[in-house]
């Protein structure tokens, strides 16, 4: 079933809308869960969420590319999941690493939640990110959108773990004097 169709179904409020969803991105959705909670039980919970979420949102988000916003609310929802578990235990899992990593280019003492919200902020990511080379933006999407674990990351690269270090630290670096220069960090 094509996303129009898929979109429409929720629009009408039909129950069919939810299984069509699931048939058609339930693994994508899962996927993104499971990366981020390391959990299969949490990532089917999430992915239910996700289904009522954009039960609930899409009459007010008519998606133009519906596996972007599927992908959007699971991934937010896996890291509310992951920072609500991890409140009282910091710097456990993978995720928490990663978006320690890059809180530190994004905030000087701001809450990351808070700055990532901030769209203005998100359209300099989306373009910085959209001008790196195809490898350097593969590792950083990987890493800090899809929270993969850097040895996982050189695996699927053929990097080593120190070039894939090394490549993440330098785009780092990289973003924090885009966003300097942009009046943003």
């Amino acid at each position: 079933m094509e996303d129009r169709e898929i979109v429409d179904l929720y629009w009408q409020r039909s129950d069919l809308a939810i299984s069509e969803t699931d048939k058609k991105y339930g693994r994508y959705c899962r996927s993104i869960a499971y990366r981020i909670l390391a959990s299969q039980e949490d990532a089917e919970e999430c992915v239910s969420d996700t289904w009522f979420r954009a039960w609930n949102r899409m009459p007010d988000d008519r998606p133009s590319a519906l596996s972007v916003f599927l992908g959007g609310i699971t991934r937010q929802l896996a890291l509310n999941r992951i920072r609500a578990k991890n409140r009282k235990k910091r710097g456990g899992g993978e995720a928490v690493l990663a978006l320690d990593e890059l809180s530190e280019v994004l905030s000087d003492g701001t809450d990351l939640e808070r700055s990532v919200e901030d769209k203005e902020l998100e359209e300099a990511i989306g373009s910085f990110v959209a001008g790196l080379p195809s490898a350097e933006k593969a590792v950083f999407v990987l890493r800090y959108w899809h929270l993969v674990s850097i040895s996982e990351i050189a695996m699927r690269m053929h990097f080593s773990q120190s070039k894939t270090k090394s490549m993440l630290f330098r785009t780092r670096n990289k973003l924090k004097t885009y966003l300097l220069e942009a009046g943003l960090c």
